[in-house]
């Protein structure tokens, strides 16, 4: 009878290991480890699925420890508390393995993941040009336009920063939308767009500086309060009135849940002061948010992560993806209150009360109405 080995059991660890790293999908981790019981115990005991995450994602390499949720029980599990060294690996491996799972799924399943304004790094009129603006799927409310504005700055190369609290503390992010402000009641209709743009994700540098977030005026800077773990390449900006993408190279896990947008250099002097600003009407964060399957506590001060997983809801999440329950990047979302986050404006949209107001979806370019220079009379400038 002909006898058959595993290679991994004729090969040294470190050539085995090379060999399977070069696995990519997630699916292949899981089939490869039920090829047999000795490439089962392969794949756990050398951590593979952790190995293709951190390959993948750096941030994932600060993991210092792993608890799993489960929804039947009171409390957190940790999962390396376990007398048996065994089933801490076996867990780690699907913890991971599942995180890999929800990360490749965003490719298909991808809708805006911004929860909230946090600020901005200067305002020249607010609230009326607040930040908060950028999040509202309408040119104007209430008969005035609907954009956030920098202060006027001498210098063209003066930069800007908007950061936005995500709607989870995980969450995948393949691209980014933004439109510039057209000036509509401005002689020449003037376009305030940047020169370039760049992102950045990560997490508040204490649980104290979060807390602070919450109470601090939106148009104070406070980009001096993050660590930033990603930083994407420079992306050029036209100055065109329209919806410009701007797409990562590959998708980027987001570890902590804010983004910074760096506007960097202005194109466009005011006549009427003849400052330089940038405007924008309109950010659109497109991803997956991963919660509350997967959730991430920062831990102080050795600024590492511990990685929650609760296993029924990340099953809920796969069976929503099988029944379809995505909504794709190109398709304009709805006025709902998941893109209003402000209360104070929610009550402006209600077309019962202001039966006036004109509503436009994400992307739309219809030329403005013959009498915006009079209605804008009063505003003149930025």
């Amino acid at each position: 009878m002909e006898t058959r080995f595993d290679f991994v059991q004729w090969l040294d660890t470190d050539v085995s290991l090379d060999i399977m790293m070069r696995l990519n999908d997630p699916a292949d981790v899981v089939r490869a480890g039920s090829v047999s019981r000795c490439w089962r115990q392969f794949v756990i005991t050398n951590g593979l699925s952790k190995l293709l995450c951190v390959g993948r994602f750096q941030q994932i390499s600060r993991i210092a420890l792993i608890t799993e949720l489960d929804l039947s029980a009171s409390e957190a599990k940790d999962v390396g508390s376990s007398n048996s060294n065994w089933e801490t690996l076996k867990r780690d491996h699907e913890v991971y393995s599942s995180l890999l799972q929800a990360i490749e799924s965003s490719k298909s399943c991808r809708n805006d993941c911004i929860g909230y304004a946090v600020s901005a790094s200067s305002t020249d009129n607010y609230p009326d040009e607040s930040i908060v603006n950028t999040l509202i799927p309408m040119d104007k409310y209430l008969d005035r336009p609907s954009y956030w504005s920098s202060k006027g700055h001498s210098d063209p190369n003066a930069p800007e920063t908007l950061i936005y609290k995500l709607k989870a503390d995980l969450c995948v992010i393949t691209e980014v939308f933004m439109q510039p402000f057209e000036a509509y009641f401005q002689p020449g209709n003037p376009i305030y767009s940047a020169k370039s743009v760049r992102f950045r994700l990560g997490h508040p540098k204490s649980s104290k500086d979060e807390s602070d977030l919450l109470k601090m005026p939106q148009q104070q800077p406070a980009d001096d309060k993050f660590i930033w773990t990603y930083t994407s390449e420079e992306f050029p900006m036209t100055q065109e009135k329209c919806f410009q993408r701007f797409n990562l190279p590959e998708p980027v896990l987001c570890v902590g849940g804010y983004l910074q947008i760096q506007l960097l250099g202005r194109v466009q002097r005011q006549e009427m002061d003849d400052l330089f600003y940038i405007c924008v009407s309109h950010v659109r964060v497109v991803g997956r948010p991963l919660g509350p399957a997967f959730d991430i506590e920062v831990l102080e001060p050795s600024q590492e992560f511990v990685l929650k997983y609760n296993r029924d809801v990340f099953g809920c999440m796969l069976q929503s993806l099988t029944n379809g329950g995505h909504q794709d990047s190109n398709i304009p979302p709805t006025l709902s209150d998941d893109l209003v986050v402000d209360a104070g404006i929610v009550e402006f949209f209600l077309q019962n009360h202001h039966p006036g107001f004109e509503l436009m979806g994400w992307g739309d370019d219809e030329e403005d109405d013959d009498d915006d220079d009079d209605e804008m009379d009063e505003v003149g400038f930025l």
